[in-house]
């Protein structure tokens, strides 16, 4: 699905409050629903957004459980999520998950409320207030690629036009705050912005000198990454690789990629922590195509072999950079579409060896490891059909890479934890579909408890817990600290009194039965509480941790 911001058009009336313009340009731009929670600053616009039902309003129980939410749901729709707040509270409760949007390039809208012009005036410090009344649009300056305070009723529209072009435009979010005595001021329609020039001759440049640079190869590689989630290009990029006859790799990042498409699709590239034929793919690539890549840490810090960027052709944030040579101002979208203009399909066939993914769970009495979570779930779905899944991080996340290939959101590359719940529930309400969530014990007890807002609003996922009592990722990089270590809070105890229904499993078995009656169960979360003994990880994580101890000692 390609983002269509430049062909907005609206047929509502001239005149509205600005808060009803801006609810009807952010559903022009495709945002489905508001995640948020509410304070006094935030209440009046709070009031049109339910009295108007232009968009449906999901209210959580803690910011950052908003802002992941809202964040999961723009992943997933390849569109805007929205995330609204109160001012100072609530929007710096939130930093963090905007801070992982940003890094993970989300088109993510915080609506934050704000003091109106007369309590800015008043010379007193207001409730909420930091340094200045200024200091939480300087904070969101960092962490969001455009802001605007919607404080005068005639400029707004442009402003709101402007901002949400650029949150589209560059996939990241932005920052929009609303005094509260400005929300029912009448207003404008947002005007439809003209249609960007693409620079025909820069595009023709670029793909000669990409095609003169595949040619001359002789182990051309495609690799996806998150932008081409972000912009709705995987058919397109799909198409693409058959067309150049190139097998294609996704990142760590971009796990869940192209799953719907008819790729070349190989594996996932994770250096020493991945398959040893992906990883030689990549590593020996004379010509590596990198289609929306966040070139990080995540994605290649654990390289067998140090990867040499002037071999490599790189798409990233509206540039085009080929070994020293750079193109500005290329968009992902136009430089995909350009090069289907010019490759005809191509006679050059290879032979692709996919992932062999893990089924046949043996339920007996043994303990459970995360592999044996991976090779139950396939099972699931291989009975059941695929289920979109929302990781945390952690091992949970390194477990799904032995998962079959389904749509996939996780905070791969800013690795925060709390991100799983909240984003599960953001898949339902955006999807309708009914998701699978991955947490560690740690994360669960940051926002696990965002489960009870689901019977409001009948979500019913299916909520995984890896419990070994510890943060077990860190403890393996520091085995000598006991700041590790955790309770065991019995999750599963819980869920009853959070609308859903909760059982713990120590043995294959149980863990095999808990998932038949899980998926069998509609209408409330089902929790399962799968207790790892410390220590064990996943096969994936293992090889993680030893590559990297193994890269620093060096």
């Amino acid at each position: 699905m390609q983002h269509n911001f430049h062909i907005v058009t609206t047929v509502e009336p001239l005149a509205m409050n600005i808060t009803e313009s801006l609810l009807h340009a952010l559903k022009a731009h495709g945002a489905t629903r508001i995640f948020g929670i509410p304070g006094d600053f935030a209440l009046p616009f709070f009031r049109i957004i339910e009295e108007s039902a232009i968009l449906p309003l999901h209210t959580l129980s803690h910011e950052p459980g908003v802002g992941f939410a809202a964040d999961a749901a723009a992943r997933i729709n390849c569109a805007l999520g929205v995330a609204a707040v109160t001012y100072g509270a609530g929007a710096l409760n939130m930093v963090n998950a905007v801070a992982s949007a940003y890094a993970e390039k989300s088109p993510l809208v915080v609506l934050s409320g704000g003091p109106g012009k007369g309590e800015a005036r008043s010379g007193l410090l207001l409730h909420h207030q930091a340094k200045t009344l200024d200091s939480q649009r300087q904070i969101f300056e960092q962490i969001t690629c455009d802001q605007v305070r919607l404080d005068d009723a005639e400029r707004a529209p442009a402003d709101i036009a402007r901002v949400l072009a650029n949150c589209m435009r560059q996939s990241r979010p932005v920052y929009i705050e609303l005094p509260r005595d400005m929300v029912g001021v009448e207003c404008l329609t947002v005007p439809a912005l003209p249609t960007p020039v693409v620079d025909t001759d820069k595009l023709d440049a670029c793909v000669n000198e990409i095609l003169g640079h595949l040619a001359k190869a002789a182990a051309p590689v495609l690799m996806a990454g998150v932008e081409v989630r972000r912009f709705g290009l995987e058919d397109k990029v799909a198409e693409l690789s058959r067309r150049l006859g190139l097998p294609v790799v996704t990142t760590f990042m971009g796990r869940g990629l192209l799953t719907e498409a008819d790729a070349p699709l190989v594996g996932t590239y994770m250096g020493v922590a991945g398959l040893p034929e992906v990883t030689q793919l990549v590593e020996s690539s004379d010509a590596l195509f990198m289609l929306g890549v966040i070139v990080c840490d995540t994605n290649f810090a654990v390289s067998e072999k140090t990867i040499d960027m002037r071999k490599t052709i790189l798409a990233f944030d509206s540039q085009l950079t080929i070994g020293y040579h750079t193109y500005a101002k290329v968009s992902l979208t136009a430089l995909v579409d350009h090069m289907l203009k010019r490759v005809n399909a191509t006679e050059k066939h290879f032979s692709v060896t996919r992932q062999v993914f893990p089924r046949g769970l043996v339920a007996d009495s043994a303990t459970i490891a995360p592999n044996d979570i991976a090779t139950a779930v396939n099972d699931l779905m291989t009975e059941h059909g695929r289920m979109p899944i929302a990781s945390d991080v952690g091992d949970c996340l390194f477990t799904a890479m032995d998962i079959e290939h389904t749509a996939l959101v996780g905070p791969g590359y800013y690795a925060t934890m709390g991100f799983g719940v909240p984003a599960g529930l953001g898949l339902q309400a955006e999807t309708g579909q009914r998701p699978l969530i991955l947490v560690g014990d740690g994360a669960f007890q940051m926002t696990g408890w965002e489960l009870g807002n689901c019977a409001r609003y009948g979500w019913d996922p299916i909520v995984l817990v890896f419990n070994n009592a510890s943060w077990e990722m860190l403890r393996t990089f520091q085995p000598e600290s006991k700041f590790t270590d955790l309770d065991e809070w019995g999750f599963a105890h819980m869920a009853a009194g959070m609308g859903g229904a909760g059982v713990r499993v120590r043995t294959r078995a149980e863990l095999k039965a808990a998932l038949d009656h899980a998926i069998a169960t509609r209408g409330q979360f089902q929790l399962i509480e799968i207790m790892i003994p410390r220590g064990v990880l996943s096969e994936a994580l293992q090889r993680f941790v030893a590559g990297v101890k193994r890269l620093n000692a060096k």
